[in-house]
């Protein structure tokens, strides 16, 4: 018999099923520095310990994000990597800040199952967590992924479509321990802008553009230790290309936002999530972000902003063509929450 794994096809998931994710990852100094090499990351709570300190956290702690792509690519093998498309996210949030020396541990649980007309695959959705070495919950997010299936006979479950909340509730939002911004060094961070001075229904033009290479879109999957097969094997693609991990796009959006959001320093949940359309090597990402609401927290000097952002290959403030549906330009809409110094 066959030792070999060829992973989880969409007749394989039952609702209700938790998967353990396989290979803990211990988080070290070196996935910063990748991370900020892949990426025009200047963050300052997340480049220097003594900015952090300033803030009443221990020590810098790793981007957000880094722990998202920890979390993520340990589903992969499990979740997505018979995927055609990773499709959205929901209900993420932020529950812990995750330092150099934490482990991270991963595992989902079948929240819904729904084939599609063409019966060749569905649409498989998840909720996944991250733990760290003491078991606390650092990350969890719903998302909801596309998966071809193994045996095209195989009968159709029943369809369970989970409703998922529109947005993380302000109230709801984990804002870590500790964290004050009273004392907040706005030479430092790079930006004069504060909570107060952001106005719901604001877009923000992000000016600079990345174009993606394809050497660095594979460091970044091997990085995350992502084996969708869609991103490294170019012969899964009739078209004969590598499709880009999405993580990667939110990623590089997320550190173009830098210019004009400098102190929307820590992401706190993930209120949705589209990968509207691929994007491969030779694709030149910009950004745009508009805010959607603003809110008050109860840590000394810290807001909150809920951002839209939006990366494309096309001009700032483009979303949604004549159709109403997304630009081909559009590759990403992203819906966060941020805390920022008020």
């Amino acid at each position: 018999m066959s030792k070999t794994n060829s992973g989880h096809f969409f007749e394989d998931y039952q609702i209700g099923q938790v998967i353990p994710h396989a290979v803990p990852r211990t988080i070290s100094g070196g996935e910063r520095a990748l991370y900020h090499a892949l990426y025009p990351a200047r963050g300052a709570l997340y480049s220097s310990d003594e900015f952090a300190r300033d803030c009443g956290l221990p020590a810098s702690p790793v981007d957000d994000l880094i722990a998202f792509h920890v979390v993520f690519g340990k589903s992969v093998p499990d979740i997505s990597l018979n995927a055609v498309a990773n499709l959205g996210y929901a209900e993420g949030r932020f529950h812990a800040p995750v330092y150099p020396g934490d482990t991270l541990v991963s595992s989902s649980k079948v929240i819904g199952l729904k084939q599609n007309s063409n019966g060749k695959s569905g649409v498989v959705w998840v909720r996944t967590r991250g733990v760290n070495q003491t078991g606390q919950l650092v990350l969890d997010y719903v998302r909801w992924v596309m998966v071809r299936k193994r045996n095209l006979d195989a009968p159709a479950p029943e369809s369970v479509v989970p409703e998922l909340a529109a947005v993380v509730k302000a109230a709801d939002l984990i804002v870590p321990a500790g964290l004050d911004f009273t004392g907040y060094n706005f030479n430092l961070a790079g930006e004069r802008h504060r909570w107060g001075d952001y106005t719901r229904g604001e877009r923000i033009d992000h000016v600079d553009g990345v174009t993606i290479e394809e050497a660095e879109h594979m460091l970044s999957t091997r990085l995350w230790q992502n084996t969708s097969k869609v991103h490294f094997d170019n012969t899964q693609r009739p078209d004969g290309k590598r499709l880009i991990y999405g993580g990667h796009v939110i990623s590089m959006a997320r550190a173009l936002s830098f210019n004009g959001l400098a102190n929307a320093q820590m992401i706190v949940a993930i209120n949705a999530g589209a990968h509207a359309n691929p994007c491969f090597a030779g694709d030149t990402v910009r950004a745009w972000s508009e805010v959607l609401d603003c809110a008050e927290t109860e840590a000394p000097g810290v807001g909150a902003l809920r951002l839209r952002l939006v990366a494309t290959k096309g001009t700032a403030g483009m979303l949604h063509g004549e159709d109403g549906k997304y630009h081909s330009d559009v590759l990403l809409d992203f819906d966060y929450w941020a805390l920022v110094p008020m």
